[in-house]
């Protein structure tokens, strides 16, 4: 039966990420204009655009079929499950015996085919250039990021994210090598999967580089309001699922429900240095050919394989 903790900390987790969600994607734009030494936009702006575009009318094209009106609802709420089987604040959560790693992975997989199945439900050419050039990335990043997940199973004997998370931190603090290589494919593969440089630029609609706002560019109104909403969850959760996979320290355990106050501070401070450390990685990197881009995943998944020989040779 569930607790009445677990059930606090699943709803806390799920509500923290949808509204602090948008505020990590301004506090990324602001860190990246600084550093160009740019006029930052304001902080709050993402919900200020979420708000403008959730009161405009949603405008479908004409042989849009059900699929198309059902995808942001889906990417949405798929998001949104993610970023609560992922432990941020809590690993007393309800969720996490129905869903492990290998869940999490697929859940992702499942938004990506229907963002890219309703690409092409319109037929235009951006859309289909995007859906290809989506599950081009897809292809090659979902093996890289099972072998992440993989490297931080082999530690701790499970695919469960709450025990992963737990056995780390009961751990002696120690640097493991499996788990430096998995560190920087990692930071590899969430490059590519948030959109961002050297894989794909989120703030251009340059037919001949752009991936992700190809695949948005038939959705307006509240439509768009929940494909970007979802896009800064996934933001969210990789980041979250990085805090947890190799920052875990300051994490609620489930037998501590009071740490509950400490760890949502910690979490935001942690959520702002890696937001910042993101926005550097973008500044001190050039956009690649996409013809580039399955070398960089296959570099990414290397890194991952290497790591778990690491940890097969050497335990460690």
């Amino acid at each position: 039966m569930i607790n009445l903790s677990g059930l606090l900390s699943q709803i806390l987790e799920v509500v923290f990420a949808l509204a602090v969600a948008p505020l990590l994607t301004g506090w990324v734009n602001q860190c990246r204009a600084w550093l160009q030494n740019k006029s930052a936009p304001g902080l709050l702006q993402p919900y200020r655009m979420l708000h403008k575009l959730w009161i405009k009318e949603s405008v479908l094209a004409e042989h849009a079929s059900s699929l198309f009106r059902a995808t942001p609802y889906i990417v949405f709420a798929a998001m949104s499950l993610a970023c609560g089987i992922i432990p941020t604040l809590s690993t007393d959560l309800p969720l996490s015996p129905s869903a492990d790693a290998i869940a999490l992975v697929g859940l992702l997989a499942l938004a990506r085919i229907f963002i890219a199945l309703s690409a092409m439900d319109i037929g235009t050419a951006f859309g289909s250039m995007g859906a290809r050039r989506e599950m081009l990335l897809g292809f090659l990043a979902e093996p890289a990021l099972l072998m992440v997940l993989f490297n931080a199973s082999l530690l701790t004997q499970s695919t469960l994210l709450t025990s992963i998370v737990e056995n780390l931190i009961h751990r002696d603090f120690a640097i493991y090598p499996s788990l430096a290589f998995a560190g920087v494919a990692f930071t590899m593969v969430s490059l590519a999967e948030n959109a961002r440089i050297p894989i794909d630029n989120p703030s251009t609609h340059l037919e001949l580089t752009m991936i992700h706002e190809a695949l948005l560019l038939e959705y307006s109104g509240r439509h768009l309001a929940l494909m970007e909403w979802a896009a800064s969850l996934k933001l969210f959760a990789y980041s979250c699922m990085g805090i947890a996979l190799f920052f875990p320290w300051g994490i609620a355990m489930a037998s501590n429900p009071l740490a509950l106050v400490f760890a949502i501070p910690l979490l935001i401070i942690k959520l702002m240095t890696g937001g910042a450390a993101l926005a550097l990685i973008e500044i001190a990197s050039a956009k690649i050919r996409i013809f580039r881009v399955p070398e960089f995943l296959m570099t990414a998944f290397l890194l991952a394989v290497i790591g778990m020989l690491i940890h097969f040779l050497l335990g460690a």
